[in-house]
């Protein structure tokens, strides 16, 4: 299904059961995904292999993270004061987000670790960001449950965005060197309720999902603000490739309140780089059917411009279930036409 503007030339359609899970693979919940040069989509999920590598058939050819995959669970408090089952022996204490930079390199998001991570595509470390404990409560510092990651390119300078407790971006230099950061909570121009997705276009233009302020905001390199977009909860954002030069952006949906209302955000819309809506797709309410999402909190594009998505369906739908369920989580989408 495609929602969008009537004249709207570019077309997608979901692929029904694009993911090949294995049995014995527990997502819980597909948290990220990012597309390598080879068009490999990386998955970082909150199961008992926190690292997924599916082909573009979603056959998984690869996957790390845990060494001891099938030893059970142990309980843990997440961060929203639930008591939740995790799997021993994961690397990491809370799949967030997962970045694929210019040179293959994985950059993976732990928000209750407070880390940023750099590996190879075999998972071996390369780079650390964080000290692994949380910065004091907005108080500027790096981190305070980041959010997300984008990579320049051009000079491998790391973009962080602090997000849960923070309300900023941080900016690294290549070896993990702290540039400068800008933000703050507020709802004004240059200010964050929750900078949520972050990712680079062109060569100097930074956007940033403000997530509870329901926009996304374009600053320079240097933190200076550009532009601001309208976005229903904007969540997560990714660059087209290549000769595609559109923004796509990740809408979740509605506050509690006003569940089951239609047209609220589960859907990903996309964007030319002024701001300019192209299309949008996903249906009205949420749900497990392949043309819906149900939390959306991922987004990615591959060389033929198909996009996946990951949600965090688990959280905010599966758990609230009696009995609780793992829901569907990761999806494809694909283009048909434009």
């Amino acid at each position: 299904m495609t929602v969008g503007p009537a004249t709207a030339e570019t077309v997608y359609e979901p692929v029904p059961y694009w993911a090949r899970i294995p049995h014995g693979i527990w997502l819980r919940e597909a948290t990220s995904v990012a597309v390598d040069s080879e068009d490999r989509v990386h998955v970082f999920n909150r199961g008992n292999m926190p690292v997924l590598v599916l082909d573009r058939d979603g056959n998984v050819v690869d996957m790390w993270g845990n060494d001891t995959p099938f030893a059970g669970t142990e309980l843990f408090e997440d961060p929203y004061g639930n008591t939740v089952p995790r799997w021993k022996g994961c690397r990491f204490l809370r799949a967030h987000a997962v970045t694929v930079d210019h040179e293959d390199h994985l950059w993976l998001v732990d928000d209750v670790g407070n880390r940023v991570t750099k590996t190879d595509r075999k998972g071996n470390t390369l780079l650390t960001l964080g000290t692994g404990r949380p910065a004091p409560f907005q108080s500027g510092e790096p981190f305070n449950r980041p959010t997300d990651v984008a990579v320049s390119p051009r000079t491998g300078d790391v973009f962080v965005s602090d997000g849960y407790g923070n309300s900023r971006v941080h900016r690294f230099d290549a070896a993990g060197t702290h540039l400068l950061s800008w933000g703050g909570p507020g709802t004004d121009e240059g200010r964050f309720s929750l900078p949520h997705g972050i990712a680079l276009f062109g060569d100097d233009a930074v956007i940033v999902c403000d997530r509870e302020n329901h926009r996304v905001q374009v600053f320079s390199l240097d933190g200076d603000f550009r532009a601001s977009w309208h976005a229903h909860k904007a969540v997560a954002v990714c660059a087209g490739r290549g000769a595609d030069t559109n923004v796509y952006v990740a809408e979740q949906g509605p506050p509690p309140v006003q569940r089951g209302v239609p047209g609220l955000g589960h859907r990903i819309q996309i964007f030319d780089r002024a701001g300019r809506l192209v299309t949008r797709f996903g249906a009205e309410l949420p749900g497990e059917a392949p043309g819906q999402f149900n939390w959306l909190h991922s987004v990615a594009v591959d060389s033929e411009g198909s996009v996946y998505a990951a949600e965090v369906s688990y959280v905010e739908v599966g758990s609230k279930l009696t009995p609780p369920r793992e829901l569907v989580s990761l999806r494809k989408w694909r283009r048909v036409r434009g």
